[in-house]
């Protein structure tokens, strides 16, 4: 069971990521209808006896088999190419994150706030407590505000790194000399995990990604304390 929860993709924690899966099972229906057809031709042609072999064309059967595939193209196009408007649109942004690579950790800075910036390590293994998950937590989670449109700035200081963040349908190059910028909004409070996902050296499976969704309240009190 742990293994076919593991095949599935992650609950959806922003509108992005929802439309996201919805396009994926929307794919995946098309493509299971595709091979029940195929399966079902291909049974009927090996048990049927009937043979004419000074058949050499038919017309009628190649512009269908060419006509079909473009409908069914055109039904997964579309839907795509909305997605990708949506996820490449940059809405308003309440709040700003800039967000550094590093070999192999991140610097988080709120450029909205004077003197916010803090860097975020892997927690070492024999550091861990039972609440901890191994190779995922880190000592400092960037804390976010839900139901608010964030705009995140993604850039490197050595190397390629990818910041990904699975629940909320994120992946972001972070490039060297190079600002990337996405937008999100996380619907819901939790604690949503990534890792980069650019192999960007002996330990990039070791830099994870944290984000922590509060209320707008509480992110107030948080960035109050802080200040």
């Amino acid at each position: 069971m742990t293994t076919w929860s593991n095949m599935n993709l992650q609950d959806s924690a922003s509108p992005i990521m929802e439309q996201l899966i919805f396009f994926h099972d929307h794919t995946l229906m098309i493509i299971i209808m595709i091979l029940i057809v195929v399966s079902y031709m291909m049974i009927l042609l090996l048990k049927n006896n009937f043979i004419n072999r000074f058949l050499l064309e038919g017309q009628m059967i190649e512009v269908a088999w060419t006509i079909a595939p473009a409908i069914i193209l055109i039904f997964i196009a579309l839907p795509s190419l909305r997605l990708l408007y949506l996820m490449d649109e940059i809405n308003k942004p309440i709040l700003t994150l800039k967000t550094i690579g590093h070999q192999w950790y991140w610097s988080y800075e709120y450029s909205d706030f004077l003197k916010i910036e803090f860097d975020s390590y892997m927690i070492p293994q024999n550091e861990l407590t039972h609440k901890n998950f191994r190779l995922l937590d880190v000592d400092n989670r960037a804390t976010l505000p839900m139901n608010t449109f964030i705009r995140i700035i993604i850039t490197a200081a050595d190397v390629l790194h990818s910041w990904t963040i699975p629940s909320l349908g994120i992946k972001a190059d972070a490039t060297p000399g190079r600002l990337n910028q996405t937008s999100f909004l996380i619907n819901r409070p939790g604690i949503f995990y990534g890792q980069c996902s650019e192999i960007c050296g002996a330990n990039h499976s070791f830099m994870p990604i944290v984000i922590e969704s509060i209320p707008i309240n509480n992110f107030i009190n948080w960035i109050s304390n802080y200040e």
